[in-house]
Order: structure tokens, then sequence, then C-alpha cells
């Protein structure tokens, strides 16, 4: 299984994507973060972390999005810009079908380190010790978003489809979800072939 991570912003959007394999083992893909212009307007900023988030989609094929749980911040135009830039990462991801899951910050600290109060650089550390990498992923918004990721295949409980928790979907559904994610993704390889 494909999991994209995504740790919402305006001005830096991580993206993390990792593959779940047998017994939940990882394997780092990709890390990096889509940039918009601080000084642009907020709608020119908004497509271009959209279309960012589209690419990468499209280049990866994952079978889930995984995005951060936006929170009430202080900070009220902070957590205005993060929640648009959640919303557009759940367009992308509803236009091609893909499954879109919601964790929090506190359950990605805890499915990772075992502690929903890590600090980030012990977050960092777990990260690049589950995916075997060399060095800490940087910057923090791309490591939160590998985070996301690794929260998505340790607990999964925090996936939606067609507004139900996972949990409750029937087998009937499930069955359908995972068809429909074929059909996707046969049609994305058509697209590719044809050089659309």
């Amino acid at each position: 299984m494909i999991i994209l991570g995504v740790d919402p912003g305006l001005t830096r959007c991580g993206v993390g994507v990792v593959e779940a394999g047998a017994y939940r083992r990882l394997s780092f893909i990709h890390v990096d973060v889509v940039r918009s212009d601080p000084h642009a307007s907020q709608d020119l900023r908004l497509k271009t972390i959209y279309d960012g988030l589209c690419a990468k989609m499209d280049r990866f094929i994952p079978d889930v999005v995984s995005i951060e749980r936006v929170f009430a911040q202080e900070n009220r135009n902070t957590v205005l810009g993060t929640a648009q830039a959640a919303g557009m990462a759940m367009l992308a991801a509803a236009q091609r079908g893909i499954p879109v899951a919601l964790h929090t910050p506190t359950e990605a600290k805890l499915a990772i380190t075992g502690n929903g109060m890590a600090q980030k650089v012990q977050v960092e550390r777990m990260v690049a010790r589950i995916l075997g990498l060399n060095t800490l992923p940087k910057p923090a918004d791309a490591a939160d978003a590998l985070a996301q990721a690794i929260c998505h295949a340790l607990r999964p409980a925090g996936a939606l489809q067609g507004g139900e928790r996972e949990e409750h979907l029937t087998e009937a559904q499930r069955q359908w979800a995972e068809a429909t994610q074929r059909a996707v993704k046969a049609q994305h390889r058509r697209n590719v072939d044809r050089g659309m």
C-alpha cells in the first residue's frame, strides 16, 4: 500500500510518501515540500499548493492520502491557511478517487514514538529510524508529512470513506472502494501510456 502523507501549510506544505508492506514493514519513497510565494494573493497561493499536491498524487498514485487534522491555534490566520491547504489536499484526493485519512499531530507522535507529547526532534529521529534514513528528514514540514504517512500505516483508524470511519465500512463497501481505486490507477496508467 502506498501512503501519501500531507502536513498542510499555505507557505510550505509537506509531502511524504511511504510504502507499507507485509508485517507493517515501511519503506521510504519520497519526501518534499510544496511551496507558495507568501507575497502572492491567497487564491494564487492555494492554487500553487493544489497544483503541487495534484502532481504528487499523479506521480505516486497513492492508495490513501493521510492528512494532518487541523486543530485550533492561537494565530487565527495560520490555522485558516492550514485548513485551506488541508482542503486542497482533500479535494485533490477526492478528484482521483483516493481515500482520505485525518490524524492529529498527537496521534502521529503516539504512533511513531509511543509518546503523544514527543518533541519534534524525537519524531524526526524515529521517522528516520523507521524508514532507515541516514539523515533526519528536513525541513520539519517534510518530516511531519512522513510522520502522517507512517501514522496511517500503523494506526489506520482515521481513514474516511464517504463520511464514515473505516472500521464501520461493510466488506462490500471496502471491496467497492478497492475496485474504484484499482480502476482509477488503471485509467491513470492508460493516460500516461498515451502521453496525456
